[in-house]
């Protein structure tokens, strides 16, 4: 998702986002602050010591995005998810690792891991992407099917991420919409009539490169996956696919998907 176009549909009542920050060292959670300081959006990081005094700032306080150090001991981990879980606005709890090794912990329950920021630049890309977790982002959602495009909607709608979704027939109809509006991502059918999924998607890519596009299909077909990835998609969804296959490609959007930042 664009940071500018997400910031131009900002509400007015989108006063500040609201970050946690449980990992590393102060001067890490130092770097965590001067990257805030530097978003047109009022940033707010606060820090805790440990996973328990965050789970008691939990409630006294609407945290958007929480980064805890990987190494938190399991039960401190848990617990603290369990507080996110229960409050009132429940923030997105994303583990910080120091160590490639601590992406292969498991960490299942929370909402992503992340390498642990060393420059400036790095400690900006997490502060963005705190800020695109908090701002609706607008997909197009293509299929001649009015039938699965209720489908994917529906899966969409249940999802944690702030969502706006409009809807195209085919092709054709998608770059008329993705012309005249400012989407983020579109969920896109292979097999339409008229122009189909990787062609429209090239299409897409050619005018609009920033647009993250998901391929759909029933073919079982690795080629068909294959001329997607080349054409530029962002990922591949299988017919019939569940909420935590929408979840699973939703999280590596928004790049809560464990990397490391080599």
């Amino acid at each position: 998702m664009s940071l500018a176009s997400g910031l131009e549909r900002m509400s007015n009542d989108l006063v500040s986002v609201q970050i946690l920050a449980v990992f590393g060292s102060p001067r890490d959670r130092e770097l965590l602050r001067q990257a805030a300081n530097m978003t047109p959006v009022p940033v707010d990081v606060i820090e805790a010591e440990s996973a328990h005094a965050a789970s008691n700032l939990l409630a006294a306080k609407e945290i958007d995005a929480a980064f805890l150090d990987a190494s938190t001991p399991p039960a401190d981990l848990e617990a603290f998810i369990s507080a996110a879980r229960a409050a009132r606005r429940k923030p997105f709890v994303i583990l910080v690792a120091a160590a490639a090794a601590e992406f292969k912990a498991g960490s299942g329950a929370a909402d992503g891991i992340v390498a642990k920021p060393d420059r400036i630049e790095q400690a900006q890309v997490l502060i963005e992407r705190c800020i695109k977790l908090r701002l609706p982002s607008r997909v197009l959602v293509v299929d001649d099917s009015a039938t699965m495009r209720s489908i994917v909607r529906k899966l969409l709608t249940g999802t944690r991420f702030p969502l706006e979704i409009a809807e195209a027939q085919e092709g054709i109809d998608a770059l008329k919409q993705i012309a005249s509006g400012k989407f983020d991502f579109v969920f896109l059918d292979y097999n339409m009539p008229g122009l189909n999924g990787v062609e429209t998607l090239s299409e897409i890519k050619r005018q609009y490169p920033r647009v993250q596009v998901v391929i759909m299909t029933s073919l079982r077909d690795e080629a068909v996956a294959q001329r997607a990835r080349a054409a530029g998609a962002a990922a591949f969804l299988k017919k019939p696919f569940y909420p935590a296959d929408i979840e699973a490609v939703l999280h590596s959007i928004y790049g809560l998907r464990a990397s490391a930042w080599y």
